[in-house]
This record gives structure tokens, sequence and C-alpha cells, in this order.
């Protein structure tokens, strides 16, 4: 039996009944199609979308970059088990995509990427918004989507949909290879008309692996852990992809072992377990930071060990270090030359803790003592950043992330990715559940913050979503506001204005860059952006995009403002001006060093002193073999 559709219909359709189970729980595997039309899609899968908007559930953005964000901050949500699909017209609407691939797939987190495309039959050659390239007529502007996906097709026939679509599925339910998929669509032949076997169209499964560990790995690593004195785990996004929290919490409980955490793993235990000692690496606590110093073992679940962890190779100085890699993929497993325990984060830490519970196997009590004890004044140096002094007063960022966290409750979820916020929320924030801190730190990407809320409300429309951003990163992109006012989708945005790229001004003036370029001010006499502020009104700007807006002036309007907020049933932003991006933001300095490499000469003495500092850190990088 054949069915008789368009290619873009029968994509819809195919979408519409995929399916992922793990653990039992089935879910649909893609919730929605997000979508912005053009001649390149508005009669193929613009017309599909329409046919079939009882089964495939439709969202309007304004920026294509922005609904490749939603659709990853639902993925997340989701635990990487649904996704939605993006579709654009063919041109800048497709390239606009790039971004956003790239952030998916370094994040490995799914979406499915429906680019329009120039003609494939070419009766008209060039079209509209169609790149040219003198040696390969065969080239499109969707080409350059093909390094930052995790699988690239074009269909220029209506039967290559069929393994097309497979192939696409199959990679956006792998725990180890997910990431972007792009099915590249000529806008003629999502038109064509062609006989589709019915069984296309039947519900389809996609289990989601869990495999296990290999028993020589797993012994190795049992031995490993016996034999370290001063064993450090530090958790990264892996531990959530896999849902293993719980099951850490186990492990270091059983072990009395204490955990660090990436960006991305941070709440993998809340921050008032005993084992927790905070984020880790060059945005990390002063307790994690010390303990990684001095472990002899870094055991290492779900992370890339990115520059951030490591700061830049510097930050494991035991000479005797050795690291263990608990990890689905291969390539994460074998880095640092650790031991690699090739498994699922719940399923491998699950075989250590029983493999570790036949020996009564646990870290001796002068080590829980000093992490115990070093973690307590870390958090008293947090307590002296978030009350301030006056309350009164224009609040520093510190006061800010102070008053939300004396508001909010597990419930509560914050989603943030740029400027200076992820180092102090790294650092300062006290995570109340597993799902709480969406940092998006792999691409640290501007503009991420609002889009995402979005799509992790459409996931958990039950919880209060934060946006948290600043006035660089809203600037960015604040265009999807509409689309929250439009859908009552109800995020809060936390607008925090200091004038400028307070993080990368903080960054320049370290390496001799002297802030230049990174306030938002007007030009003083030299030429340099010095001036006074410019007068630009976020908050107003947010107000004429249809969202309501509360402008908190004191740390006192602040605490009420979010209150008002948390309670608000519509898209709510929260506006509040701290210190400007030429003044420190208060919170405790960064606890390892970072490579961010220095002018080797230079005569203004600012990058001079910059260079010998550098050079002293440099000194004390090491490959680890």
């Amino acid at each position: 039996m054949t069915i008789r559709l368009t290619v873009a219909q029968a994509l819809v359709r195919f979408l519409a009944a995929q399916y992922t189970e793990r653990d039992g729980e089935r879910r649909r595997l893609i919730g929605a199609t997000w979508g912005i039309f053009g001649h390149g899609n508005v009669a193929g899968l613009g017309q599909a979308l329409v046919e079939y908007a009882d089964e495939m559930p439709y969202h309007q953005g304004r920026n294509e970059q922005a609904m490749v964000h939603a659709a990853v901050g639902y993925a997340r949500q989701s635990n990487r088990l649904a996704t939605h699909a993006v579709t654009t017209s063919i041109g800048p609407g497709a390239t606009n995509l790039v971004t956003g691939a790239a952030l998916a797939t370094i994040n490995h987190l799914p979406v499915l990427l429906l680019p329009g495309d120039v003609f494939a039959g070419r009766p008209a050659d060039p079209v509209l918004q169609q790149l040219e390239v003198p040696h390969a007529a065969d080239v499109s502007v969707n080409d350059t989507l093909r390094p930052v996906s995790r699988f690239f097709d074009r269909v220029t026939r209506p039967e290559q949909l069929i393994p097309a679509a497979l192939h696409a599925m199959r990679v956006l339910t792998d725990p180890v290879d997910t990431g972007a998929v792009t099915l590249a669509l000529p806008q003629d032949v999502q038109t064509e008309a062609y006989d589709w076997p019915a069984e296309f169209f039947a519900e389809r499964v996609w289990t989601v692996r869990r495999p296990g560990a290999d028993p020589v790995e797993l012994a190795a690593a049992v031995r490993a852990i016996r034999a370290a004195a001063r064993p450090l785990v530090i958790a990264g996004g892996g531990v959530h992809h896999s849902r293993a929290e719980a099951v850490l919490a186990e492990f270091a409980e059983a072990t009395r072992i204490p955990v660090a955490s990436t960006q991305a793993g941070k709440g993998s235990l809340r921050w008032d377990h005993p084992q927790d000692v905070g984020g880790v690496g060059h945005t990390g606590t002063a307790t994690a930071d010390e303990l990684a110093r001095t472990a002899d073992l870094v055991i290492g679940v779900g992370t890339r060990y990115t520059d951030f962890t490591t700061a830049s190779g510097t930050l494991f100085e035991n000479p005797d270090v050795r690291f263990l890699n608990l990890n689905i993929a291969p390539l994460d497993g074998h880095k640092l030359a650790g031991l690699p325990l090739i498994a699922d984060a719940r399923g491998g830490l699950a075989e250590l803790t029983g493999a570790l519970a036949r020996h009564d196997h646990r870290v001796a009590d002068s080590y829980v003592t000093e992490y115990t004890e070093d973690k307590e004044r870390w958090e008293q140096r947090v307590d002296a950043c978030y009350e301030g002094e006056e309350p009164d007063v224009r609040p520093t960022q510190p006061q800010v992330l102070g008053a939300l966290d004396a508001l909010v409750d597990e419930s509560d979820i914050l989603v943030n990715a740029a400027g200076s916020l992820p180092g102090d929320l790294h650092r300062m924030w006290r995570t109340r559940s597993r799902d709480q801190y969406h940092l998006e730190y792999g691409y640290s990407c501007m503009g991420y913050e609002i889009p995402a809320a979005i799509g992790v409300k459409l996931a958990a429309p039950e919880r209060n979503v934060w946006a948290l951003v600043g006035d660089g990163s809203y600037l960015m992109m604040p265009t999807e506001i509409v689309t929250a006012v439009q859908e009552g989708i109800a995020i809060k945005v936390l607008l925090v204005q200091n004038h400028g790229y307070a993080s990368i001004g903080g960054l320049s003036e370290s390496v001799g860059g002297e802030r230049f370029g990174t306030a938002y001010r007007f030009p003083a006499a030299d030429g340099t952006l010095t001036g006074a502020p410019l007068p630009v009104d976020l908050a107003a700007n947010a107000a004429s995009l249809g969202m309501r807006v509360l402008r908190a002036k004191t740390v006192d309007d602040l605490r009420s403002a979010l209150a008002e907020a948390r309670a608000a049933d519509t898209p709510t932003c929260v506006y509040v001006e701290t210190e400007t991006a030429d003044t420190v933001s208060g919170p405790p300095p960064a606890q390892a060093w970072w490579d961010v490499p220095v002018a080797a000469t230079a005569t203004r003495s600012s990058a001079v002193k910059a260079r010998e500092l550098y050079e002293r850190h440099v000194s004390t990088r090491r490959r680890h073999l």
C-alpha cells in the first residue's frame, strides 16, 4: 500500500510518528516545528505544516538562530529524548542557522534543521539568494552547515527522503553522536509528489542506549580508585544527560569522594550535599580548585575537559595525578591519557559503586574534614557577596544573584550563556535541583538566553524559567520576546545593565588590552569609548516588544520586582542597572588561570606587564601522559 504525498507532507507525517524510549519512558521525538517562511520553504514545508497542523505543532520565530536556540533549550530540558525541528528559506534564513547548529553540536544536544535549498532541477540558474560557485555547481549556502552538523544530507529526489530521514533520526537519538542534524530540501523537491510506502508513516520507537562498562576497564577503574588517597570527581554534562544524579549521590555518599562540577555538570549534586564542592576550573570555587591541584586521581564523569575546566592545562599540579574517565564517548574517555571507562554515566557509576562497596572503600576522615571546612569558608565568602551592606543603593551583580537566590526554590530554572554572569553563577549559585542550572558554556553564545528559556518553558510549562541576560547579550537577540508574548509563554527575563561587555572588559584589562572596545559609551577626546554611557533604554525596548517590565533601582526594589515577576503568569522582565563595565562586579576573583595569549611585543606598559605574567603561567602548563 502506498500514499501519495509531497516530499514536505511526507516528512511532516514521518516526523510526527517518531518516538524515543529510555528506561521505559516513551516520548515523542519531534515535539514541534519552528519556522520562518520564504520562497525556499513556504510552498513546501509551509503548506505541509498547514496540511497537518493537528499532527505537528508550529511556533513562529523571529530569527533563525534564535529558533535553533529554542529547540536546543527544549532538547536539554527534555533530557535529549525530545527536540524540535527548525525550517527556513534559502539564503540568509539558512545561513542564520549555522551559529545555532554549532552550539547544538558542541553541546551534544539534538536539533533537526530543515533549510530550504535552491532548485534541484535548475530550471532557472541562478535563483534569488543562490550562491554561485564557479568550480562546483552543486554547492549552495546550506553547505556551510556541513562542518557543524553531526549528519548532513541534501534530498535531491523524493525517494531519497526515506533513507535520509531514517539516518537523521538515528543520529538525533544516539547518545554519543547527537547534535545538529541537517536535511537540506531543494524548494522544487519539497513540492513534488511521490507514492510513499505506508510503512514509512508507522510509529517508530528509537531506543536510547545505556551501554554498560567493559569488565576489564571496570576492574582497572576500581583499582585506581582504591589506590588513590586524594580522589576528586569532576561531574560534567553527561551526568545530566544520563539522569545519573541520584546514582552519583550514592557513589559520593558511599565513598565520600568530593564532587566538583563543570558549567554543564553543575547541579549534579545539590549545593548543600556533603560531597559537593562547587564549580571547578577557571570559574570554579577555591575549594574545588585546591582539591584539583592536589588530587592524585581525577574521576571525570561525562566531561569533555575543556580549557575552562583544566585551567588551560595548569590546574592539576600533583606530579602523580592520573585520570579515570567515565564517558559514553570514546573520544572523551581517552582524554588526558586517562584510564577509559566507556559506558553510560548512570550505569557506570552504579557498577563502580557496587564494586567498591565489596571492598568497603571510603576516603580518609582527614580528607573529608579538609574539604568540608574549606567549603564552609567558601560559602561564607558567597554570603558576604550576596548580602552587601546598603539595601537602598544600586546593587552589584552578586547582590542581584543573591536576591534571586533568596527567592527561588527547586522548581525554578535559570538559563544563561555569556558575559560575566557565567563566572559569577558557576562560583556562587546554590543549585537546588538537578535541572535548575541551565548554563550553555560549550559555545557560550550571546543571545542564547531568551530563546532558550522559551524552549525550556515549552518543555516544562509548570516551572518558573528565568533568562539571566546582560545588556550585551540582550542586544544580540531580544527578538524572541515577541514570540513569548504572542504565545503567552511566561518566561521571566532578568536583564542586567552594566553598560558594556563586562566579562571581556575585565579580560581585556588582564591581557593588556586596556578594555578597548568593550564599553557602551560615547567616544572621548582621544577616540576611545570612555565617555558618557549611551542613552539606551533596554527596559523600554523590552516593553516595546510587548513584555511587561519592572524597573529596579535599589536592592530593595530588586527583591520586590523579582517576587512580582515570579508570581506573574505573563512574560515579565525585571530590569536592573548594576555597576558599569569599567569597575569590578564584586564577586570572588578567578581561582585558576585561563590561557588567552598576550602580545609578545608591545610598547604600552599594560601589555608588557601582562606578557610577563602570561609567561609565568604558561611555564606551569603540563601535558598529562
